[in-house]
């Protein structure tokens, strides 16, 4: 990510006029508008209503000119794409929480097993006794 002149700190965060965006991705502030009517970028707004973007929103429009710029992609298509990418992350974030879960209950009171098994040069898993057969029988 490139750096810009004008940055506004909102709270830890910095934050982006329209202009300096554009300067630094090489897009009109035009284009930048067009993204957010079709949606598909949401900065924040000053007190003044001007559009603030943030570190996140530039990840996001980085992600928009590389499908646009880069594989062709039509602005319905980014639309999809990005909405598809938000659900994915949804859905991971709710399996490592699901995760987490199972991995709580199941290893309840069993935590130094677990360690001692994690901790371990090689993976053994915990057998019966096995009978092996002499070469006479």
């Amino acid at each position: 990510m490139k750096t810009a002149r004008k940055a506004t700190t909102k709270g830890p965060e910095a934050y982006y006029h329209i202009s300096s965006v554009a300067k630094m991705y090489g897009i009109h502030p035009q284009t930048l508008r067009l993204y957010e009517r079709e949606g598909l970028l949401k900065p924040s707004r000053s007190e003044g209503n001007t559009r603030l973007y943030s570190a996140e929103d530039l990840k996001r429009l980085e992600i928009i000119l590389n499908l646009i710029r880069d594989l062709g992609v039509n602005l319905a298509g980014v639309e999809v794409i990005l909405n598809m990418r938000d659900k994915i992350e949804r859905i991971e974030a709710e399996v490592t929480e699901f995760l987490d879960y199972v991995r709580r209950e199941f290893f309840a009171g069993k935590e130094e097993e677990f360690e001692a098994r994690r901790r371990a040069l090689a993976s053994v898993r915990p057998s019966g006794v096995v009978k092996v057969k002499s070469r006479d029988e």
